[in-house]
Protein backbone atom coordinates (compact mmCIF):
# COMPACT_ATOMS: atom_id res chain seq x y z
CA UNK A 1 0.00 0.00 0.00
CA UNK A 2 1.65 3.17 -0.80
CA UNK A 3 2.23 6.08 1.68
CA UNK A 4 0.61 10.08 1.29
CA UNK A 5 1.23 11.11 -1.34
CA UNK A 6 3.73 14.55 -0.86
CA UNK A 7 1.05 16.99 -1.13
CA UNK A 8 -0.71 15.44 1.54
CA UNK A 9 2.56 14.92 3.41
CA UNK A 10 2.98 19.26 3.13
CA UNK A 11 -0.90 19.80 3.62
CA UNK A 12 0.12 18.08 7.31
CA UNK A 13 3.66 19.76 8.11
CA UNK A 14 3.17 21.30 11.19
CA UNK A 15 5.84 23.74 10.51
CA UNK A 16 4.10 24.75 6.92
CA UNK A 17 0.61 24.79 9.07
CA UNK A 18 2.11 26.99 11.45
CA UNK A 19 3.37 29.26 8.78
CA UNK A 20 -0.29 29.07 7.05
CA UNK A 21 -1.76 29.78 9.87
CA UNK A 22 0.18 32.94 11.03
CA UNK A 23 -0.57 34.27 7.37
CA UNK A 24 -4.29 33.57 7.63
CA UNK A 25 -4.64 35.53 11.10
CA UNK A 26 -2.18 38.56 10.00
CA UNK A 27 -4.69 38.84 6.94
CA UNK A 28 -7.52 38.92 9.16
CA UNK A 29 -5.67 41.98 11.46
CA UNK A 30 -5.49 39.70 13.94
CA UNK A 31 -2.66 42.10 16.67
CA UNK A 32 -0.66 38.85 17.27
CA UNK A 33 -0.88 36.15 15.09
CA UNK A 34 2.35 34.31 15.71
CA UNK A 35 1.43 33.63 19.15
CA UNK A 36 -1.99 33.32 18.47
CA UNK A 37 -1.09 30.93 15.64
CA UNK A 38 0.77 29.04 18.26
CA UNK A 39 -1.77 28.51 20.87
CA UNK A 40 -4.17 27.31 18.88
CA UNK A 41 -2.06 24.46 17.21
CA UNK A 42 -0.82 24.13 20.79
CA UNK A 43 -4.85 23.43 21.76
CA UNK A 44 -5.06 21.23 19.01
CA UNK A 45 -2.53 19.02 19.88
CA UNK A 46 -2.66 19.81 24.24
CA UNK A 47 0.87 21.18 23.81
CA UNK A 48 2.34 24.41 25.30
CA UNK A 49 3.40 26.80 22.48
CA UNK A 50 7.54 26.13 23.55
CA UNK A 51 6.37 22.23 22.28
CA UNK A 52 4.46 23.44 19.52
CA UNK A 53 7.80 25.30 18.49
CA UNK A 54 9.89 22.35 19.06
CA UNK A 55 7.85 19.90 17.11
CA UNK A 56 7.97 22.51 14.40
CA UNK A 57 11.59 22.47 14.38
CA UNK A 58 11.59 18.40 14.44
CA UNK A 59 9.49 18.02 11.21
CA UNK A 60 6.14 16.66 13.05
CA UNK A 61 2.86 16.28 11.08
CA UNK A 62 -0.66 16.66 11.80
CA UNK A 63 -3.41 13.76 11.60
CA UNK A 64 -6.13 14.67 8.97
CA UNK A 65 -8.08 15.46 12.21
CA UNK A 66 -6.16 17.38 13.82
CA UNK A 67 -5.41 19.60 10.03
CA UNK A 68 -9.19 19.91 9.79
CA UNK A 69 -9.48 21.05 13.69
CA UNK A 70 -6.66 24.16 13.26
CA UNK A 71 -8.66 25.21 10.04
CA UNK A 72 -12.11 25.23 11.79
CA UNK A 73 -10.63 27.08 14.80
CA UNK A 74 -8.59 29.41 12.06
CA UNK A 75 -11.66 30.51 10.53
CA UNK A 76 -13.32 31.61 13.80
CA UNK A 77 -10.16 33.60 15.17
CA UNK A 78 -9.75 35.13 11.56
CA UNK A 79 -13.70 35.93 12.32
CA UNK A 80 -12.50 37.61 15.29
CA UNK A 81 -13.98 35.19 17.65
CA UNK A 82 -11.68 35.96 20.91
CA UNK A 83 -8.73 33.33 21.11
CA UNK A 84 -9.60 32.47 24.71
CA UNK A 85 -13.34 31.90 23.40
CA UNK A 86 -11.95 28.79 21.17
CA UNK A 87 -9.41 27.38 23.75
CA UNK A 88 -11.68 28.07 26.43
CA UNK A 89 -8.76 29.09 28.64
CA UNK A 90 -7.41 32.14 29.76
CA UNK A 91 -3.91 32.93 31.67
CA UNK A 92 -4.07 35.05 34.79
CA UNK A 93 -1.02 35.80 37.45
CA UNK A 94 0.04 32.14 38.31
CA UNK A 95 -3.85 30.88 37.42
CA UNK A 96 -5.83 29.20 34.44
CA UNK A 97 -9.03 30.40 33.95
CA UNK A 98 -11.68 28.71 32.01
CA UNK A 99 -13.66 31.08 29.57
CA UNK A 100 -16.17 31.30 27.33
CA UNK A 101 -19.61 33.37 25.64
CA UNK A 102 -21.46 34.95 28.60
CA UNK A 103 -18.36 36.14 30.68
CA UNK A 104 -15.67 39.22 30.39
CA UNK A 105 -12.41 37.86 29.17
CA UNK A 106 -9.05 38.80 32.12
CA UNK A 107 -6.85 41.19 30.74
CA UNK A 108 -3.15 41.32 31.64
CA UNK A 109 -3.50 44.92 32.60
CA UNK A 110 -6.13 43.50 35.72
CA UNK A 111 -2.85 41.79 37.00
CA UNK A 112 -1.20 44.85 38.27
CA UNK A 113 -4.26 45.48 39.73
CA UNK A 114 -4.36 42.50 41.72
CA UNK A 115 -1.24 42.78 42.83
CA UNK A 116 -2.42 46.33 44.28
CA UNK A 117 -5.27 44.50 46.08
CA UNK A 118 -2.83 41.26 47.31
CA UNK A 119 -0.62 43.93 48.71
CA UNK A 120 -3.18 45.60 50.77
CA UNK A 121 -4.51 42.46 51.82
CA UNK A 122 -1.28 41.19 52.88
CA UNK A 123 -0.55 43.96 54.86
CA UNK A 124 -3.29 43.49 57.68
CA UNK A 125 -2.42 41.75 60.65
CA UNK A 126 -5.48 40.20 60.99
CA UNK A 127 -4.93 36.08 61.51
CA UNK A 128 -7.93 35.85 58.49
CA UNK A 129 -8.40 38.86 56.81
CA UNK A 130 -11.26 39.45 54.15
CA UNK A 131 -11.60 40.91 50.88
CA UNK A 132 -14.36 41.32 48.84
CA UNK A 133 -14.73 41.71 44.59
CA UNK A 134 -17.34 43.38 43.79
CA UNK A 135 -18.16 42.20 40.32
CA UNK A 136 -16.10 39.46 39.91
CA UNK A 137 -16.67 38.32 36.21
CA UNK A 138 -14.62 35.54 35.51
CA UNK A 139 -13.38 35.57 39.43
CA UNK A 140 -9.85 36.26 38.11
CA UNK A 141 -8.79 38.86 41.02
CA UNK A 142 -10.67 37.02 43.45
CA UNK A 143 -9.25 33.98 42.91
CA UNK A 144 -5.89 35.62 42.37
CA UNK A 145 -6.52 37.05 46.04
CA UNK A 146 -7.30 33.82 47.58
CA UNK A 147 -4.36 31.69 46.08
CA UNK A 148 -1.96 34.29 46.46
CA UNK A 149 -3.18 34.92 50.46
CA UNK A 150 -3.94 31.63 51.33
CA UNK A 151 -4.59 32.56 55.52
CA UNK A 152 -7.35 35.40 53.59
CA UNK A 153 -11.21 35.08 53.38
CA UNK A 154 -12.27 36.40 49.85
CA UNK A 155 -15.64 36.77 48.81
CA UNK A 156 -16.21 37.49 44.87
CA UNK A 157 -20.18 38.97 43.74
CA UNK A 158 -21.61 38.62 40.46
CA UNK A 159 -24.81 40.08 39.24
CA UNK A 160 -24.98 37.95 35.97
CA UNK A 161 -25.72 34.34 36.19
CA UNK A 162 -23.62 33.47 33.30
CA UNK A 163 -20.84 35.54 34.71
CA UNK A 164 -21.40 33.67 38.08
CA UNK A 165 -21.41 30.41 36.49
CA UNK A 166 -18.32 30.74 35.31
CA UNK A 167 -16.61 32.24 38.18
CA UNK A 168 -18.20 29.27 40.44
CA UNK A 169 -16.49 26.52 37.92
CA UNK A 170 -13.12 28.60 38.25
CA UNK A 171 -13.29 28.43 42.19
CA UNK A 172 -13.71 24.62 41.99
CA UNK A 173 -11.40 24.64 39.29
CA UNK A 174 -8.18 26.07 40.97
CA UNK A 175 -9.27 24.44 44.16
CA UNK A 176 -9.92 28.06 46.44
CA UNK A 177 -11.65 26.72 49.27
CA UNK A 178 -10.92 29.85 50.80
CA UNK A 179 -13.13 31.85 48.34
CA UNK A 180 -16.72 32.21 47.76
CA UNK A 181 -18.69 32.92 44.80
CA UNK A 182 -21.50 34.53 45.36
CA UNK A 183 -24.42 36.09 42.93
CA UNK A 184 -25.68 39.31 43.63
CA UNK A 185 -25.67 42.93 42.64
CA UNK A 186 -22.97 44.85 43.97
CA UNK A 187 -24.84 47.58 44.97
CA UNK A 188 -26.19 46.37 48.10
CA UNK A 189 -24.30 43.06 48.54
CA UNK A 190 -22.77 41.11 51.70
CA UNK A 191 -24.77 42.83 54.11
CA UNK A 192 -23.62 39.97 56.79
CA UNK A 193 -19.80 42.07 56.29
CA UNK A 194 -20.67 45.23 57.23
CA UNK A 195 -17.87 47.07 58.66
CA UNK A 196 -15.58 44.02 58.70
CA UNK A 197 -13.83 44.12 55.55
CA UNK A 198 -10.53 44.74 54.88
CA UNK A 199 -9.73 45.21 51.03
CA UNK A 200 -12.50 46.06 48.60
CA UNK A 201 -11.03 45.41 45.17
CA UNK A 202 -13.20 46.06 41.62
CA UNK A 203 -12.81 45.89 38.26
CA UNK A 204 -15.79 47.80 37.34
CA UNK A 205 -17.54 48.64 34.03
CA UNK A 206 -16.09 51.69 32.77
CA UNK A 207 -16.64 52.51 29.38
CA UNK A 208 -18.34 55.80 28.84
CA UNK A 209 -21.03 54.42 26.75
CA UNK A 210 -20.76 56.48 23.52
CA UNK A 211 -16.47 55.46 23.81
CA UNK A 212 -17.42 51.65 21.56
CA UNK A 213 -14.05 49.51 21.81
CA UNK A 214 -12.35 49.36 18.52
CA UNK A 215 -11.77 45.66 18.72
CA UNK A 216 -14.06 43.33 17.07
CA UNK A 217 -13.58 40.68 20.03
CA UNK A 218 -14.52 43.12 22.84
CA UNK A 219 -17.13 44.89 21.16
CA UNK A 220 -18.75 41.83 20.33
CA UNK A 221 -17.95 39.37 22.31
CA UNK A 222 -17.63 40.59 26.23
CA UNK A 223 -20.59 41.21 27.80
CA UNK A 224 -22.14 44.79 27.61
CA UNK A 225 -22.83 44.57 31.48
CA UNK A 226 -19.27 44.20 32.47
CA UNK A 227 -18.31 47.37 29.84
CA UNK A 228 -19.98 50.46 29.61
CA UNK A 229 -20.67 53.09 33.01
CA UNK A 230 -22.52 55.32 31.68
CA UNK A 231 -22.32 58.61 30.16
CA UNK A 232 -18.44 59.26 31.78
CA UNK A 233 -17.96 55.84 32.59
CA UNK A 234 -17.85 56.32 36.16
CA UNK A 235 -21.77 55.09 37.29
CA UNK A 236 -20.34 51.84 38.68
CA UNK A 237 -17.73 53.38 40.29
CA UNK A 238 -19.93 55.83 42.49
CA UNK A 239 -22.44 52.52 43.41
CA UNK A 240 -19.16 51.08 44.75
CA UNK A 241 -18.01 54.00 46.52
CA UNK A 242 -21.14 53.95 48.82
CA UNK A 243 -21.27 50.22 49.07
CA UNK A 244 -17.48 49.52 50.19
CA UNK A 245 -17.38 52.79 52.73
CA UNK A 246 -20.32 50.53 54.05
CA UNK A 247 -18.32 47.28 54.03
CA UNK A 248 -15.34 48.49 54.33
CA UNK A 249 -13.71 48.16 58.85
CA UNK A 250 -11.78 51.88 59.35
CA UNK A 251 -8.82 51.84 57.58
CA UNK A 252 -9.93 49.26 55.28
CA UNK A 253 -8.38 49.66 51.67
CA UNK A 254 -10.42 50.45 48.24
CA UNK A 255 -8.84 49.03 45.13
CA UNK A 256 -9.81 50.16 42.10
CA UNK A 257 -9.19 49.09 38.12
CA UNK A 258 -10.00 52.16 35.37
CA UNK A 259 -8.97 53.68 31.95
CA UNK A 260 -6.25 55.31 31.52
CA UNK A 261 -7.82 58.56 31.28
CA UNK A 262 -9.93 58.05 34.17
CA UNK A 263 -7.86 58.61 37.26
CA UNK A 264 -7.78 62.32 38.10
CA UNK A 265 -11.36 62.02 38.17
CA UNK A 266 -12.09 58.95 40.26
CA UNK A 267 -9.56 60.26 43.07
CA UNK A 268 -11.76 63.73 42.59
CA UNK A 269 -15.03 61.24 43.09
CA UNK A 270 -13.91 59.53 46.03
CA UNK A 271 -12.20 62.26 47.77
CA UNK A 272 -15.95 64.00 47.89
CA UNK A 273 -17.24 60.64 49.00
CA UNK A 274 -15.02 61.02 52.36
CA UNK A 275 -12.05 58.76 51.50
CA UNK A 276 -8.49 59.41 52.80
CA UNK A 277 -5.40 59.67 50.57
CA UNK A 278 -6.64 58.47 47.11
CA UNK A 279 -3.62 57.87 44.60
CA UNK A 280 -3.33 56.66 40.76
CA UNK A 281 -0.95 53.94 40.35
CA UNK A 282 0.24 52.92 36.46
CA UNK A 283 0.45 50.03 35.41
CA UNK A 284 3.44 47.89 33.41
CA UNK A 285 3.10 49.80 30.05
CA UNK A 286 2.81 53.48 32.10
CA UNK A 287 -0.68 53.78 31.78
CA UNK A 288 -2.62 55.43 35.17
CA UNK A 289 -4.62 51.73 35.90
CA UNK A 290 -5.48 51.17 40.16
CA UNK A 291 -6.86 54.02 42.15
CA UNK A 292 -6.59 53.38 45.65
CA UNK A 293 -8.05 54.99 49.10
CA UNK A 294 -9.03 54.18 52.26
CA UNK A 295 -11.87 54.64 54.14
Amino acid sequence: MSGPSSGEAAHRDLRAQLRDAVATLAAAGIPTPDADAELLLGHVLGLSRGAVQARAVAGAELTPEQAAELAALLARRAAREPLQHLTGHAPFRSLDLLVGPGVFVPRPETESVAQVAIDALQAVAAAEPVAVDLGTGSGAIALALATEVPHARVVGVERSPEAFAWAERNREHVGAENATIVLGDLADALPELAGAVDVVVSNPPYIPDEAIPRDPEVRLHDPVLALYGGSDGLDVVRVISRRAQELLRPGGALVLEHGELQGAAIRELLTADGWRAAATTRDLLGRDRTTTALC
